[in-house]
């Protein structure tokens, strides 16, 4: 028998995040992905020379762009006077100067609703819920035996706990690692297997119908949970009536892969930490992440139909699946909130080809749930304050709204005046990056948090255009980055 080891380790400056499970494979099993051994440990992330020319490639451009501004600052108010002097040249300055101040006050605002967040503790076995835990898999391989394996070994009361793994007609050996994990685990899962691929949303539906649990719980097939995760994450429920979704924290597995799931790791700390523990204080969280989420049983019900028959421009939807139903929960009244306590490890693109696709598939979920909590958002849809997830929505449309006007000028710029404008976007960058890198030195590890400036970098010119081609797109379906590569 051949044993394969794997570790994910998570290890903060307040508390050691580990999982360890010994995953055996029978000889007649093949590797998948040719690993037997996997490592990640985020308290000794390692630095090769390629790193160390990245981050050193990163720093050189913007400490060169802000000696660049001092050297050419006379030239650029020269331009920026003169622009001054025409009527468009205003009209743009006013815009501007707008835009500036509506994200410094809403970023202040979102600063001072961080610091009255504090997580729910967990509550005592007594009290915890029946848990239904739905992981739907498609085209996912091992990914989907450790994630299952995860699971089984969280510190949740057994005789409260449902494990539910359904397939999604996959064209890999998805079904054979569900089996496989079925053998070892007994009566601890049950597994089901879609007639053909539907989609993850149908894969779910087919969950929701079927668990018993007072709460669901949504796991993605290729994430890791912590063993404390799960009985956190489901606290919030027991503590606050109003409660009905509970997001997860979402941290990235596979950072020591690839130069990308690297700079990711540093943004996904501070969108979840930062960004939903504020949005949490509101009661009113945008959207429980697909790698990780918990829902109310009866909120689920109450949706499930308009749910599962949700369309959009006449079309079936088969993206956005985790924001459409934390809009109809939001749209019921209930509060969503956030628990930074309730850790996973997930697995996200180490190319840039299957980034850009995620990416995308996002943003077109992210328009058409924006345009769906507009419906709602500025009626009486709930009872208390209704201000905080008014001014999350305005946000999120003021972000749409400058998509095209902000590609426009920047082509200009580039056209016109090509050292103003990278000279001006290195600078920006320097500047903005350094409150993520600051958050996230202070809570995990100076070197790691460096990773964002160079992310800045890497998005403002290589996925600038996400937003702008999502929105023209909206309406498109598909999931885009679980197909099998295709054979030649």
């Amino acid at each position: 028998m051949v044993t394969s080891n794997l570790k994910y380790s998570l290890k903060t400056s307040t508390k050691d995040f580990r999982i360890s499970e010994t995953l055996p494979q029978q000889n007649d099993q093949p590797v998948i992905n040719g690993i037997e051994k996997e490592s990640v440990d985020y308290s000794k992330a390692t630095f090769t020379k390629r790193h160390f020319s990245i981050l050193t490639g990163t720093f050189l451009l913007l400490i060169g762009a802000a000696y660049s501004f001092y050297i050419f600052h006379p030239e650029f108010q020269e331009i920026n006077l003169s622009r001054r002097n025409t009527l468009w040249g205003i009209v743009l300055l006013v815009i501007t100067s707008f835009l500036l101040i509506f994200r410094l006050g809403f970023l202040a605002y979102i600063a001072r609703l961080f610091f009255k967040y504090k997580p729910v503790d967990s509550v005592s076995d007594s009290e915890l819920p029946s848990c239904t835990v739905i992981v739907p898999a498609y085209n996912e391989g091992k990914l989907v035996y450790s994630t299952l394996q995860s699971l089984v070994a969280s510190k949740y009361p057994s005789e409260k706990l449902q494990l539910i793994a359904i397939d999604d007609g996959s064209k890999d050996d998805t079904w054979d690692w569900m089996q496989k994990a079925k053998e070892e685990l007994g009566d601890r899962i049950s597994i089901f297997q879609q007639p053909k691929n539907q989609g993850k949303r149908h894969a779910l539906y087919r969950g929701f119908n079927i668990g018993t649990g007072d709460v669901f719980v949504t796991v993605d097939s290729d994430s890791i949970v912590e063993k404390d995760t799960l009985r956190n994450l489901v606290s919030p429920f027991v503590t606050n009536k109003n409660c009905g979704a509970v997001a997860g924290n979402v941290r990235v597995l596979n950072n020591e892969k690839a130069i990308i799931p690297r700079m990711l790791n540093v943004s996904f700390v501070f969108s979840f930490e930062f960004i939903r523990s504020a949005q949490s204080v509101l009661g009113s969280v945008l959207c429980t992440p697909g790698a990780l989420a918990a829902y109310r049983r009866n909120a689920v019900m109450n949706c499930l139909p308009e749910w599962i028959n949700q369309t959009f421009m006449g079309k079936p939807t088969d993206i956005g699946e985790d924001r459409a139903m934390t809009n109809m929960i939001l749209k019921q009244g209930f509060h969503v909130l956030f628990q930074r306590n309730a850790y996973v490890l997930t697995n996200i693109p180490e190319k840039f080809s299957s980034l850009h696709k995620m990416f995308t598939r996002w943003e077109r979920s992210n328009v058409r749930e924006n345009l769906m909590m507009s419906k709602f958002a500025f009626k009486t849809f709930r009872t208390g304050s209704k201000s905080g997830p008014r001014i999350l929505l305005l946000n999120q449309w003021m972000s749409m709204l400058t998509a095209y006007p902000a590609i426009l000028i920047m082509f200009v710029l580039l056209v016109m005046h090509p050292v103003l404008f990278i000279t001006s976007a290195l600078l920006s960058i320097l500047i903005f990056s350094s409150l993520p890198a600051f958050f996230y030195a202070k809570k995990y590890n100076i070197a790691e948090a460096l990773w964002i400036y160079s992310y800045s970098i890497f998005y403002t010119f290589g996925l600038f255009w996400i937003t702008p081609y999502a929105m023209a797109t909206a309406s498109r379906r598909g999931w885009l980055t679980r197909e099998l590569p295709q054979k030649i």
